[in-house]
């Protein structure tokens, strides 16, 4: 038991530079005290006695701010940074060396019984507020951008952003996983997205944008050929097309003139 205590204060002093010394942090950090308290009454969950467990997860939640169903599996040196809010289910399972953040949720999509709430591998990270929900598998290393809503399995080494959340990273190769590592010891984004993640969004439209481009000049070469041949004048292309917006102010509706 104390072997457990020292592992999950070790973590506390890699993933937070604000912990000073172990005495603070085994005193005032309430997802260190969240996680203790589990372990007892997980012990008595699988013992039987499912009320007394019940009574010390309500317990904990009064005291942290954190729920944790007593049916949870949680792994070793798990650390719940600030914790206000989180919410982890009767079914859930946490890999050794995860990360959650305040506001994160491992809940379920169905009222069936059964498992109905996620699995973390090793080393995951959840950013602040996102949802994991449903029995999926969220592979090793994985990363879970802040206010994220996972419906979908993740692959291991993936990056997740958005609601749906869209996976935007794969660590499948050497490369990959050499920037994870150096990221890893330079000191990961704190709330599960890297600094330079793309924007699906924007990423789509500047590809729009460059295929644009591509067929522009197509299109351009195609004229002159056929201005060269006589079968056709050259046509000019618009270079500018501010000229083609519609200022917002002219759409405002005006008074009809007699």
């Amino acid at each position: 038991m104390f072997k457990r205590l020292r592992e999950d204060i070790a973590c506390v002093f890699e993933r937070d530079p604000a912990a000073r010394n172990a005495f603070e942090v085994l005193t005032t950090y309430p997802g260190l005290h969240a996680v203790m308290m589990h372990r007892v009454s997980h012990a008595l969950w699988l013992r039987g006695f499912k009320w007394l467990a019940r009574m010390l997860s309500n317990l904990a939640r009064l005291l942290t701010g954190i729920e944790i169903h007593p049916g949870a599996e949680l792994g070793r040196r798990f650390f719940i940074d600030h914790g206000m809010g989180v919410v982890i289910g009767e079914t859930a399972v946490v890999g050794d060396d995860c990360t959650l953040y305040h506001g994160v949720t491992l809940g379920g999509t169905s009222w069936q019984k059964g498992k109905r709430h996620p699995t973390l591998g090793r080393d995951v990270v959840v950013g602040a507020g996102a949802k994991v929900l449903g029995p999926i598998a969220i592979g090793d290393g994985a990363r879970i951008g802040s206010n994220a809503v996972v419906v979908k399995p993740v692959p291991a080494g993936g990056t997740v952003v958005g609601v749906p959340g869209r996976v935007i990273e794969h660590a499948a190769d050497a490369a990959s996983r050499r920037r994870a590592d150096t990221a890893k010891r330079m000191g990961f984004d704190a709330y599960g997205a890297t600094r330079d993640a793309p924007d699906p969004v924007a990423n789509a439209v500047n590809r729009m944008l460059d295929h644009i481009h591509i067929m522009d000049r197509r299109m351009e070469a195609m004229s002159r050929a056929l201005e060269e041949q006589g079968i056709t004048r050259h046509f000019e292309h618009l270079n500018d097309l501010d000229d083609c917006v519609l200022d917002p102010a002219e759409l405002s509706t005006e008074p009809e003139k007699n």
